[in-house]
């Protein structure tokens, strides 16, 4: 079936910014929303041809904002993961493809993959817009910089002065559809903090933002702890990823400068509820619960002041499975408090906004990429993760995949 001759008639609707709760029919012609009219009228505007589907709740595709595709999150174990890491090209992109196959499955139509240091990412996102590819649409953010012998190998090339930065972001920013910047490297769980410098001083951030900028890119900081979020945000980043130890004066930058935020739940809640996968003492869960805790708290506060806020896992970290992920991270916004019509925002019309696409939300005209649930997941939240079909913009419907997504 095309999409391209489809009326849609749905109990309840999500346009990426708001909740319709009566019933109503969607036309879609040549791949896009053409019309939207109340009630159930799809014999009134069904054209020759056309298919009428009729379903519960409809929805925009759902994004990930953070993932490395070709990492795979399922195995737990130290050893498997390292292998992994060690495995041919060939091999490592056939992961990729699994990973962003798995992810439609679910019901995410986009994922920005966040940084690997063979090209995968952008070898997956051209394929991706392939007719006949069977899995997301990728957004690539290429390969990272860094500084030697810091955090981010597996995602990141070095950079040793003003100059290396200058020439690498432009060499990058040639194929990258943004810049990462590996600002600070990864907590110390066991002394519930991070302990060592930022890679960037302030000046050198900002160089990276600027010809960024210069080059048509925005930017993603891999940062996280007190130092390096106001490096980050006084240098004027696109968005922080993962962004622990928050405070109220670095929100409120954020919310000024419009700067977004990617909190990235998944990785820390699965090593806290699962502490023998990395082997933590009870002293180490406790801070994993602290940092969480604190961390919600922030989303929290972050939400209220209006911070543009995206959703990401880091899907391909340890226990955290392409696709899956995203839903636990949607559960993650609820327990900090943030309402379900906030959340799939962020999921869907959120992200797409700051990724500067042309349509975010389902309105007449905006290519249709959608996701049709069994039930409203404002009613029965657990419909989020039983997708009846996936409309991915410029493809075929990918149908009946509750079996396959769950």
């Amino acid at each position: 079936m095309s999409i391209a001759d489809l009326a849609l008639v749905v109990d309840e609707w999500f346009d990426g910014e708001t909740r319709h709760r009566e019933t109503t029919t969607l036309l879609v012609r040549n791949g896009r929303l053409a019309e939207v009219a109340r009630g159930d009228v799809a014999t009134d505007v069904a054209t020759p041809g056309c298919t009428v589907e009729r379903g519960a709740f409809l929805m925009p595709g759902l994004v990930d904002a953070h993932v490395h595709l070709f990492l795979d999150g399922a195995p737990t174990d130290i050893p498997t993961r390292s292998a992994h890491l060690k495995k041919p090209l060939d091999d490592l992109v056939d992961a990729a493809r699994a990973s962003a196959r798995q992810a439609l499955a679910c019901g995410v139509t986009l994922v920005r993959d966040a940084g690997d240091r063979h090209g995968i990412n952008h070898r997956i996102r051209d394929e991706s817009h392939v007719a006949g590819a069977d899995f997301c649409h990728v957004r690539s953010g290429g390969l990272g910089i860094k500084r030697p012998k810091r955090y981010g190998a597996f995602m990141a090339r070095d950079v040793e002065d003003d100059a290396a930065i200058r020439e690498s972001v432009a060499a990058l920013a040639r194929d990258s559809d943004e810049i990462k910047l590996i600002l600070t490297g990864i907590i110390d769980f066991d002394a519930g903090a991070v302990t060592d410098e930022p890679q960037f001083s302030l000046d050198e951030a900002r160089l990276v933002v600027n010809v960024a900028r210069v080059c048509g890119r925005s930017t993603l900081a891999h940062c996280s702890g007190g130092k390096g979020l106001k490096i980050a945000v006084a240098a004027g980043v696109g968005s922080i990823e993962h962004g622990f130890f928050m405070d109220r004066e670095t929100l409120a930058v954020m919310r000024d400068r419009r700067i977004a935020w990617t909190p990235t739940f998944c990785p820390v809640h699965f090593q806290w509820a699962h502490p023998e996968a990395a082997g933590w003492s009870s002293n180490t869960r406790g801070n994993l619960r602290r940092i969480l805790d604190g961390h919600a708290e922030h989303l929290r506060l972050a939400a209220e002041m209006g911070v543009p806020l995206l959703i990401g896992t880091d899907a391909g970290s340890m226990g955290v499975k392409h696709g899956h992920a995203l839903f636990d991270e949607i559960d993650r916004y609820l327990e900090a408090g943030l309402t379900l019509e906030t959340t799939l925002n962020a999921a869907t019309a959120g992200a797409r906004h700051h990724f500067g696409m042309s349509h975010t939300q389902f309105k007449v005209g905006a290519p249709f990429d959608a996701v049709l649930l069994p039930a409203s997941p404002f009613m029965r939240i657990a419909a989020l993760r039983e997708p009846l079909k996936v409309w991915k913009e410029g493809a075929k419907p990918q149908g009946s995949l509750a079996s396959s997504a769950t």
